[in-house]
Formats: structure tokens, C-alpha cells, sequence
């Protein structure tokens, strides 16, 4: 059955996960092998490559665009709280749903993200199989509970 949203038809779902600690995207690639997401993982380590991924400028041009964004908050650059702002801003851009995935417990941190619109704000858990299950969770929240704009 097909119904027109991202994995509804069990088709792979476009993930870009927006992180600059190499250990992290280390941790988040393994969830999404550990689990057999079916998912396509594509990984940027700053701000300013994000928006050019969305974009598609530059040497993302012929890139995909996200049914889903994982963003870190602290990156160089460019910070995930300026490009959660940028997309939220952005009629193009704007309904692609962004999960805060950061190390902050600040009330502020989290506040400042709902108040630009991100869809979810997570705490990365420092246990690597805390971490696995909850990129699983935010995974089938968005895959297989949510439907999500083509």
C-alpha cells in the first residue's frame, strides 16, 4: 500500500544528520546499521554545509532532499539553533521535520528550540545502547508512526 509519504510504502526515507563530533556520527551511523534502518544517512559537520545540502548548492547539488533532519545544536560555522532558524524560516524547507539530537540539558537550549519550531529535542544518551535505541525511537516515530510531507 502506498500512500505517498516517506516509508509508508517501506521504501528508504532521506535522513541528514548534521554533526560535527566524528565519534557521534560514528554512533549514529551504527544505530542505523545496528538496526537495519532503511534509511539513506547522508552526514554534514557544520551549519553553512547543511544549509547548502538543503539547498542544494555547490557540491550538494544533485542531493536529496530530507524527509528528516537530525541537527546537533553546537557546530561550527554556522550553530544549529542559527540553522533551525534558517530552515524554519524557509517556505521551501520549512515542513522537513528537525529533531534537536544534542548533548544539552540546558532549559534554555530547549526552550530556544521549540520557540524556532524544531519537532523534537533530544538528549544523546553517553551509553551506546541508550544511544542505539533512541535513534531506533526517533526512527519509528518518524518512519513508521508519522506521516511526512512529500
Amino acid at each position: 500500500m502506498t500512500d505517498g509519504f516517506p516509508g509508508a510504502d517501506g521504501r528508504s526515507i532521506e535522513v541528514l544528520l548534521v554533526e560535527d563530533d566524528p565519534g557521534d556520527v560514528l554512533l549514529t551511523t551504527e544505530a542505523f546499521e545496528h538496526n537495519k534502518l532503511r534509511n539513506n544517512l547522508h552526514v554534514v559537520n557544520d551549519g553553512e554545509h547543511a544549509m547548502a545540502f538543503l539547498r542544494r548548492e555547490g557540491e550538494y547539488e544533485g542531493s536529496p532532499r530530507p524527509d528528516l533532519i537530525l541537527l546537533d545544536l553546537n557546530l561550527p560555522r554556522k550553530d544549529g539553533r542559527q540553522v533551525l532558524e534558517e530552515v524554519k524560516a524557509d517556505a521551501e524547507l520549512r515542513r522537513i521535520p528537525i529533531v534537536v539530537l544534542t548533548t544539552s540539558e540546558a532549559d534554555e537550549d530547549i526552550l530556544r528550540s521549540y520557540n524556532l519550531h524544531a519537532n523534537a529535542y533530544v538528549t544523546k544518551p553517553v551509553d551506546f545502547d541508550q544511544f542505539i535505541r533512541v535513534v531506533q525511537q526517533i526512527d519509528n516515530f518518524f518512519v513508521t508512526v508519522v506521516k511526512l510531507p512529500r
